[in-house]
C-alpha cells in the first residue's frame, strides 16, 4: 500500500502498464512538434446540452486563489482531463507551447478548452507545483449533472501530499520535500515578535517557535531559507496592512515562496492544546512553550489549512534553533544550492550513493554549523575517510551503493576501533555502536519474517502467512518486547515508501526481481504442480477424450481464480457433440475456454479453500504488520546513520579527487581570528572542462585589512575571487575540507552577499532598487561576526550617485559594522578609502596590455588598479573598429570635461594616478586660458600698428618683436600654436 498521494476512486489508472508507457512515449514524441502535439491529445466532445450546463457551472464557480490552475477529470468522456477559460490559454501557451490545442465549446464557442491526456497531466502537474509555483485543483463529476462537480485533489508548492506519487515518480527520490510555513508577526517596540509554525507533510514533521526580529525581518528570512520553504500562510488582515503586509511581501518575494492568505478566524487558538496532543502526543507537547501566543496561533492556522487532524498518523516535533546554524540570505543560499544550474556547491559535493544521503547533504548546506566542536567532529570523520582510501572506496562502490547488510558494515568499521588516535573512538561512537545495536534489532525482525511468511507460497507468487505460524504464541512475546514503540504501522510503511535505500526495502526489491526472472521459466512446471496428481489426470483425461495431444490442452486460471482448459479455435470442432463431458465457457481470439465434469468440482473446492484462507490470513496480516511496525524507530535510526555515513564519505571523496586535493581548515571562534586562505580556488570553477585555475591568497585581517576593495578589468576574475571566499567558509562550516593549500577560518554567524544584476519587472522592482534592498538588508543585520561580499554596487544609477553610495556603504561597513568584507567595484576613486578608514586595503586583478591588446592574468595583487579596461574588453567582444574608436574619443572627452570642472576643487577620493591626470588637465586648462589672453593682446597690438607710415621691413620687424615677446611668456598653448606649420 502506498502512502504517497492516494489516487481517488474517481480517477483510475490506465488500462495497463503497457498502455501507460505507450501513451507516455507517444506524448514525448509528439511534443516535439506543435501539430503532432495537437493530434496526440484526446478530444473533448460534448453535446449542446452538456456544454451549456458545464459552462453555466463554470461561470458560477467560486473565485480560485491566485496562481491556481483547475483541471477537470473527464471519466465519462474517455479518461482524460480538461482545462477551461484562462487556465486553458495558459496550459496551451506555457505547457503545450502551441495554440493549436486550444478549442472552444458552447453554442457561440464562448469557453476556451484544452484536453489533457493522463500522461501530460502528470507532467504538467509536476511543472506547475515544483517549477512554476502554481496551485493545482482537480475537479470531478462525482454526482452527475451540472452541480455534481467537486474537488477531489488539490495541492500547492508547499503541500504535495495528494500529488506525491506523481512528483516523486517524475523527479526521483532526491526531490526535496516541501515545507509549508505559517507566519504571524506583531509589533514589539523597536522590532517584531514573530510566531512561526511549519510542517513537512511528507515526512510528518511539525515545528513551532517564536522569536524576536529586527525591522528588516532578517531572522525570518534566514528561517525560511533554512527550512526550504515553498509556501507561506499569513492572515489576510496582516497582508493588507501597509506596514506588516509590505514587509512580509518583501521577504516572501525575496525567498521566492508562494503566499497563501487565510481568514483571521483560522488563527484562533481555541482547542490548540488538544489538537497538538492529538498530532504530537503529550510528551512532545511538553516541549512547546504554551505562552508563545503568536507561535500557537500560527500552528492553529497551519493545522486547519493542511487539515492535519484528518491524518491518523502521528507527527514528530522538530525544534528550530536559530542560534545553532549559520544565517544565510537567499542570495548566498541560491549560490550554494543552485549555482548556475550546471554546477553548484551541492552538485559538486553530492557524490552520495543513497537518496537519503543526498537529501541530508542538501540540508547540511542550508544549515552550516556554528558550534566549533560539532564542526571539528565532522572534520575528524571526513579526515578518516580521506586518509583511508580503501575504506572510502569500498564504502562507495560496495556497501553504500547497494545499502549493505548491517553485520558486514559494522564489521568493516570494527577495524577502526583499535586506532590509537581519538578518531578511532569517535568512529566507534558515531557509527560502529549504533550499527551494532541496529543489527541486533533487525535480527529479531528477520526471525519474524521467516516464521510468519509462507516462503513456499512465494515460489507461486503468493504472499501469505505461514499456515504453521502460531500467532498467539508469538503475539504476547512480540508485544511485550515492542509495546513501547507500537502504533507506528502507517508511519513505518510511509517511511519505507520514500526511503527505499533502507535495507529491508532494498532486499525485497532485489528478491522480487530475481523471482520474476525465474518465474517465466517455471510457468509450465507450476501448471503441472498446482493440483498434483489430480489436475494432471484430469488434463490427460480431457486430452484423451478430445483426441488431442496433451500439449494442446492448456490448463489456466482465469481472473476469478477458477482453473479451466483452453484449446485453439482451430481445434474447437473436437468439442462438438461432447456436451456431456465438457462445457464451453467462452470463445475468444486466443482460443476456446472450457471445463470438464471432473475439473469443475476440484476447481471450485480449491477456490473455496483459497477464499477461506484469504479471509483468515487478512486478520493475521494485520497483526503481523502491527508487530512489524514497532521497528519504525530502528528503521529511522538506520536511515539517519547511513545518510550521515554517505555524506561524510562523499565529502571525503570530493576532497581527495579534486584537481588539487583539499585541505582541512583550522577554525577559530566567531569574532576572533582572521580569514586567511592560501592559494584558494573556487571549487566549482576549477572542475570545469578546459579550465586551469590560477589560485590566489585571501587575507582578511581584523586589525589591518578586514575590508578589501578589489578593482580591475571586467572578466578579470574579481567576482570569482570574492565568491570563492564565501563558498570556502560555507564548506568549512558544514564539515568539508576546502580548496586551499592552507586555511584559517574564523567561524561566521552569517554570510551576506550582494552579487549579480537582476530585477523583478512583474513586481516593479528595478535592478538598482534590488541592489538597494539587498544592501539595506546587509547594513541592518550584519555584525562583526558576519562575512560580507559585495560585487559591483551602484551600477544602476548615475556615476556620481553610484560612487557616493558605494563610498558611504564601504565606509560604514569598515568603521561601524567592522565585519570582514570583500568589495569589488569599478569605481577606481573608491580606492582612496585606504588610509581614510580603518583596516581598509586595496587589491586589484592584473592584466597586461601590449600593442593595444588586453590579456587577463587572473592574479590578485596588492594596491589599486590605475586604469579602466572597459574599451579593451569591448575589443575582445569583437566590437566594430569605428565603434571602439568613437568610444575611446568620447571617454577622453568626458574625462577632460570632468577634470576641467573639478580643477578648482580639491580632488577628494581620487587615487594618485587620477590626481596626476587631474592636475595635468587643470594645468592645460590654465595654459589655454592664459594663452588666449596673450593672443588677444597680440591681436590688439597688431591692429594698432601704423602700417601706413612704416616701411615694410620695419613693419615685419615690429611684428616679429611682438611675437617673440608673446612667446617669452612661456605659455604652452601659445608655443603649440607657434610650432604648427603655416
Amino acid at each position: 500500500m502506498s502512502f504517497r498521494g492516494k489516487r481517488t476512486k474517481a480517477e483510475k489508472e490506465p488500462a495497463s502498464v503497457e498502455a501507460a508507457d505507450d501513451d507516455q512515449e507517444d506524448t514525448n514524441e509528439n511534443m516535439d512538434g506543435a501539430e503532432e502535439a495537437a493530434q496526440s491529445q484526446p478530444s473533448l466532445q460534448l453535446d449542446v446540452g452538456e456544454a451549456q450546463g458545464f459552462i453555466a457551472f463554470f461561470k458560477n464557480m467560486p473565485e480560485p486563489a491566485s496562481r491556481t490552475i483547475r483541471f477537470f477529470y473527464r471519466k465519462k468522456e474517455g479518461e482524460f482531463y480538461s482545462c477551461h477559460g484562462e487556465d486553458a490559454v495558459y496550459i496551451a501557451q506555457e505547457c503545450f507551447h502551441t495554440m493549436s490545442v486550444l478549442k472552444h465549446i458552447g453554442k457561440n464557442n464562448e469557453l476556451p478548452a484544452v484536453a489533457v491526456s493522463p500522461s501530460n497531466f502528470n507532467s504538467f502537474v509536476v511543472q506547475l507545483l515544483t517549477e512554476r509555483q502554481y496551485r493545482v485543483e482537480v475537479w470531478a463529476d462525482v454526482k452527475g449533472g451540472k452541480n455534481g462537480w467537486t474537488i477531489i485533489r488539490q495541492g500547492s508548492p508547499g503541500n504535495l501530499e495528494e500529488f506525491e506519487e506523481i512528483v516523486f515518480d517524475t523527479c526521483g527520490e532526491t526531490q526535496e520535500t516541501p515545507t509549508v510555513v505559517c507566519v504571524q508577526i506583531v509589533s514589539d517596540g523597536a522590532g517584531w515578535r514573530v510566531g512561526l509554525a511549519y510542517c513537512d507533510n511528507t515526512l510528518k514533521i511539525i515545528g513551532v517557535c517564536e522569536f524576536l526580529d529586527g525591522d528588516q525581518l532578517t531572522n525570518l528570512e534566514a528561517a525560511l531559507v533554512r527550512l526550504g520553504t515553498k509556501e507561506c500562510v499569513a492572515a489576510e488582515d496582516k497582508m493588507r496592512s501597509p506596514v506588516e503586509g509590505k514587509k512580509l511581501r518583501e521577504i516572501f518575494d525575496r525567498c521566492d515562496v508562494v503566499l497563501t492568505e487565510r481568514k483571521s478566524r483560522d488563527f484562533s487558538t481555541k482547542d490548540i492544546n488538544q489538537d497538538l496532543n492529538r498530532l504530537l502526543g503529550p510528551e512532545s507537547c511538553k516541549l512547546i512553550n504554551m505562552e508563545d501566543e503568536n507561535a500557537l496561533s500560527s500552528a492553529a492556522c497551519l493545522i486547519r489549512y493542511l487539515d492535519l487532524l484528518s491524518d491518523e498518523r502521528k507527527f514528530k516535533l522538530q525544534e528550530l534553533k536559530l542560534d545553532r546554524y549559520m544565517k544565510l540570505d537567499k542570495v548566498e543560499k541560491d549560490e550554494a544550492q543552485d549555482g548556475n544550474r550546471n554546477m553548484s556547491v551541492y552538485t559538486l559535493l553530492n557524490k552520495c550513493k543513497t537518496h537519503i544521503g543526498s537529501r541530508l547533504l542538501l540540508r547540511w548546506i542550508k544549515q552550516p554549523l556554528l558550534d566549533p566542536q560539532e564542526i571539528e567532529t565532522r572534520l575528524d570523520l571526513v579526515e578518516t575517510f580521506v586518509n583511508d582510501v580503501q575504506l572510502r572506496q569500498s564504502m562507495q562502490e560496495i556497501y553504500l551503493r547497494h545499502v549493505p547488510d548491517l553485520a558486514r558494515l559494522a564489521r568493516k568499521f570494527q577495524a577502526l576501533e583499535d586506532c590509537e588516535t581519538s578518531k578511532g573512538s569517535l568512529m566507534k561512537e558515531k557509527m560502529v555502536d549504533p550499527l551494532k545495536s541496529l543489527e541486533d534489532d533487525f535480527k529479531q525482525y528477520e526471525r519474524l519474517v521467516e516464521q510468519s511468511l509462507d516462503l513456499e507460497g512465494i515460489d507461486n507468487h503468493e504472499y501469505r502467512i505461514n499456515p504453521n505460524y502460531r500467532q498467539e504464541s508469538r503475539k504476547g512475546r512480540d508485544r511485550e518486547e515492542f509495546e513501547d514503540s507500537g502504533g507506528e504501522r502507517e508511519r513505518w510503511m510511509f517511511y519505507l515508501t520514500f526511503h527505499g535505500a533502507v535495507l529491508i526495502s532494498s532486499v525485497w526489491r532485489r528478491g522480487r526481481r530475481s523471482f520474476e526472472e525465474t518465474l517465466k521459466g517455471k510457468r509450465t512446471d507450476i501448471q503441472h504442480e498446482i493440483f498434483v496428481d489430480s489436475s494432471c489426470s484430469e488434463r490427460k483425461k480431457a486430452a484423451n477424450k478430445l483426441g488431442l495431444g496433451e500439449e494442446k490442452v492448456k490448463l489456466e486460471r482465469n481472473k476469478d481464480k477458477i482453473y479451466i482448459f483452453r484449446i485453439t479455435r482451430k481445434d474447437e470442432k473436437v468439442l462438438r457433440g461432447k456436451c456431456g463431458s465438457f462445457s464451453v465457457l467462452e470463445t475468444r481470439k486466443d482460443g476456446v475456454k472450457f471445463t470438464s465434469t471432473g475439473l469443475r468440482p476440484l476447481s471450485e473446492r480449491y477456490k473455496e479453500a483459497d477464499d477461506s484462507y484469504s479471509e483468515i490470513q487478512t486478520s493475521l496480516v494485520e497483526k503481523v504488520v502491527e508487530v512489524i511496525s514497532t521497528y519504525a524507530p530502528a528503521v529511522e535510526s538506520l536511515s539517519e546513520v547511513i545518510a550521515e555515513i554517505d555524506v561524510l564519505v562523499s565529502l571525503a571523496h570530493v576532497a581527495s579527487n579534486a584537481p588539487t586535493q583539499y585541505v582541512r581548515p583550522l577554525l577559530s571562534p566567531a569574532g576572533q581570528g582572521d580569514l586567511i586562505l592560501k592559494e584558494s580556488r573556487h571549487p566549482c570553477v576549477e572542475v570545469m572542462d578546459d579550465v586551469s585555475f590560477i589560485p590566489n591568497d585571501i587575507e582578511l585581517l581584523r586589525s589591518s585589512s578586514r575590508l578589501q576593495i578589489i578593482t580591475g578589468p571586467n572578466m578579470g576574475g574579481k567576482s570569482t575571487y570574492i565568491r570563492q571566499a564565501g563558498v570556502i567558509v560555507l564548506m568549512a562550516q558544514i564539515g568539508s575540507f576546502v580548496p586551499c593549500s592552507s586555511a584559517e577560518i574564523s567561524i561566521c554567524h552569517s554570510i551576506h552577499a550582494r552579487i549579480g544584476a537582476g530585477d523583478n519587472q512583474l513586481k516593479g522592482v528595478s535592478t538598482f532598487m534590488q541592489e538597494m534592498l539587498d544592501t539595506s538588508s546587509i547594513l541592518s543585520s550584519a555584525t562583526d561576526k558576519s562575512l560580507i561580499i559585495i560585487d559591483e554596487l551602484g551600477r544602476g544609477t548615475s556615476t556620481y550617485d553610484g560612487f557616493g553610495l558605494a563610498w558611504a556603504i564601504a565606509e560604514h561597513i569598515a568603521s561601524s559594522i567592522r565585519a570582514p568584507c570583500l568589495f569589488a567595484t569599478h569605481f577606481h576613486e573608491l580606492t582612496e578609502l585606504e588610509g581614510k578608514a580603518e583596516a581598509v586595503t586595496n587589491r586589484h586583478v592584473t592584466a597586461h596590455v601590449a600593442d593595444g591588446k588586453l590579456t587577463m592574468l587572473y592574479q590578485v595583487r596588492k594596491g589599486a588598479c590605475d586604469q579602466s579596461f572597459g574599451i579593451h574588453v569591448a575589443e575582445l567582444a569583437k566590437f566594430p573598429e569605428h565603434v571602439v574608436e568613437m568610444a575611446r574619443q568620447k571617454a577622453e572627452q568626458l574625462e577632460m570635461f570632468g577634470n576641467a570642472s573639478s580643477s578648482n576643487e580639491d580632488a577628494v577620493g581620487e587615487p594618485a594616478s587620477k590626481k596626476r591626470k587631474t592636475d595635468e588637465a587643470a594645468g592645460e586648462q590654465g595654459d589655454h586660458e592664459e594663452g588666449s589672453r596673450l593672443i588677444l593682446q597680440f591681436l590688439k597690438d597688431f591692429s594698432a600698428l601704423p602700417f601706413d607710415s612704416l616701411a615694410p621691413s620695419e613693419a615685419c620687424l615690429r611684428v616679429r618683436q611682438m611675437r617673440d615677446e608673446m612667446a617669452s611668456k612661456g605659455n604652452k598653448f601659445v608655443e603649440s600654436l607657434l610650432l604648427q606649420p603655416a
